[in-house]
């Protein structure tokens, strides 16, 4: 890739992957760190001569071993679904464990997971000095966010909703969390209108009005309970005709909605279209609204000013006591034309939401899922905190996140991972980008609305193909953005002979010369013309 050692403004390194559950030996004094193995790792860094990135991986991925074995039996180690059980969950033929999110190091997952990391962090402090400055980066536990079932296909955005964690640990934690807010039930019922004697019968919303029997309207929880409705889908513009995209509910403007989102679903599907970033949406809050039918009206702004309607919806609010909702007909724009009429060589379709939508906003799915994503915030916190204090320095320390916002189908709310990514965490961000995220507009204006500065991308890979340049624009866009390495997704030391012949989505992905999938032979051959800047 870069013959001849590292030099230049871009230079190729490598990710050296420490999986810290999977570090562990059993023994007859329990579980110990097997020392002679990371002797081996690390003594990659002192022959090398290139930079690394060291990523300590210590989330649902790391599973492999022995002693993810004997945690998966124990409860405590496990966010839960609402019925009690763990998700059973599969990632690419091998099992994941929806590791507790819970800092208690108490907790064994933990236990484990803490001592491992400091001790990594002892052994990189006997590197050479030069071999220590080659490091560039430590990624600090991996993807971590809440977990649902179907976790491989399932992040789409679907009325049924199933989430974690419902754990006894983590339901305690939420209710605290509410009497921290509200401070007593009397605010908590004006604020909301739910009634209950004390926090302990607070429910953690968990069941869908339509189908299951409720004890209170409290407990009601499924994609838009918490007074957020998705509205958007894809638009395929290739002579750029239209320059904005404005939301209109019941005839008034009710925002802007963001466009240039990844929709690599339909970059696969239809030929003609040549970049993945077709999506659009905007998450509208109708928590305000009143009972009865709405409609939502998505209007293109062409370059001239004039405007056509690429798509509507009529939604339902219902009321909590589920009474009829009228037979009111709502009002919009009128005489507007169609913008696949108007506006020449588009394509569109409307995903979201579903004619008709029934919506029952329930303000306690809305702190439920404010909750939730408190606790991954609080769990990278703690870990990058116990990273600092083995002597990890903090100039090096990033987190491995999933923007599950750039993803226009997605339901964000599974992940609970927004709050992790802003500039002012006390962590560098490794922010993850596929597809059309690798090059996209409305990436580079969600890092710069953040303030993010000196990221990192520790896995990459546009995933495409339909033409040449995009590889070399996408890395020397993250380059011109201030991103200290991008790590390549992935290659492979496996010899054929000894790989499945099954193609998933993972080994599409295979950079080399000689694997068209996905683009991968043109995003290995742009790394090699990179690497000579």
């Amino acid at each position: 890739m870069e013959p001849g050692g590292p030099k230049g403004d871009v230079q190729v390194g490598y990710t050296l992957t420490l999986q810290l559950l999977g570090l562990y030996r059993k023994s007859g004094t329990g579980w110990q760190i097997d020392e002679s193995h990371v002797d081996a790792s690390l003594q990659l860094i002192r022959e090398i001569r290139r930079p690394v990135v060291i990523y300590l991986a210590a989330d649902h991925f790391d599973t492999v071993g022995p002693l993810a074995e004997e945690l998966a039996k124990d409860p405590r180690n496990l966010m839960a679904l609402s019925d009690g059980t763990p998700p059973q969950l599969g990632y690419f033929g091998y099992t994941i464990l929806p590791y507790t999110l819970s800092t208690d190091p108490t907790i064994p997952v933990n236990m484990y997971r803490y001592a491992a990391l400091e001790y990594i962090a002892g052994k990189l402090r006997t590197l050479p000095r030069e071999a220590q400055e080659r490091i560039v980066a430590v990624n600090l536990v991996g993807e971590l966010h809440h977990m649902f079932p179907d976790f491989e296909n399932g992040m789409g955005l679907k009325q049924e909703m199933r989430v974690t964690d419902y754990s006894p640990v983590s339901v305690a934690g939420f209710r605290q969390w509410l009497k921290t807010k509200y401070t007593s039930v009397q605010t908590l019922a004006q604020r909301t209108g739910l009634q209950y004697a004390s926090f302990d019968e607070v429910p953690a919303p968990a069941k869908d009005i339509r189908k299951d029997k409720l004890q209170s309207f409290g407990e009601h929880y499924d994609a838009y309970a918490n007074g957020i409705l998705p509205i958007g889908g894809w638009l395929w513009d290739p002579a750029g005709a239209v320059k904005r995209l404005d939301l209109y509910v019941d005839g008034k403007q009710a925002g802007t909605v963001s466009q240039q989102l990844n929709r690599l679903d339909v970059y696969r599907a239809v030929e003609e279209i040549t970049s993945p970033n077709t999506g659009y949406r905007i998450d509208y809050d109708y928590s305000g609204l009143r009972p009865g039918k709405h409609l939502a009206q998505i209007v293109a702004v062409s370059g001239n000013g004039s405007k056509s309607l690429l798509g509507e919806r009529e939604f339902v609010v219902v009321p909590r006591n589920q009474s009829a909702t009228g037979t009111r007909t709502p009002s919009g724009l009128k005489s507007l034309p169609s913008s696949e009429k108007v506006v020449s060589g588009i394509r569109t379709y409307m995903d979201t939401p579903k004619p008709l939508q029934d919506l029952y906003f329930n303000p306690l799915a809305r702190d439920w899922n404010t909750y939730r994503a408190a606790q991954v915030y609080a769990f990278l916190q703690d870990f990058h905190a116990r990273a600092l204090k083995a002597g990890i320095p903090a100039d090096k320390l990033y987190s491995h996140q999933i923007v599950p916002n750039v993803n226009s189908s997605w339901n964000h709310e599974l992940f609970a991972a927004n709050t992790t990514l802003f500039g002012n965490t006390p962590w560098k961000q490794g922010l993850n980008m596929y597809g059309g995220s690798t090059n996209s507009p409305w990436m580079q204006f969600f890092i710069a609305a953040r303030k993010i500065a000196d990221y990192g991308v520790p896995e990459f890979n546009p995933q495409q193909w339909k033409l040449d340049g995009v590889h070399l624009a996408a890395m020397q866009t993250q380059m011109d953005a201030g991103a200290r390495f991008i790590a390549p997704y992935y290659f492979s030391v496996i010899p054929q002979r000894f790989k499945a012949a099954t193609e998933h989505g993972v080994n599409r992905m295979e950079l080399g010369p000689d694997n068209s999938k996905d683009g991968s032979d043109k995003f290995y051959n742009a790394i090699i013309e990179f690497a000579k800047r």
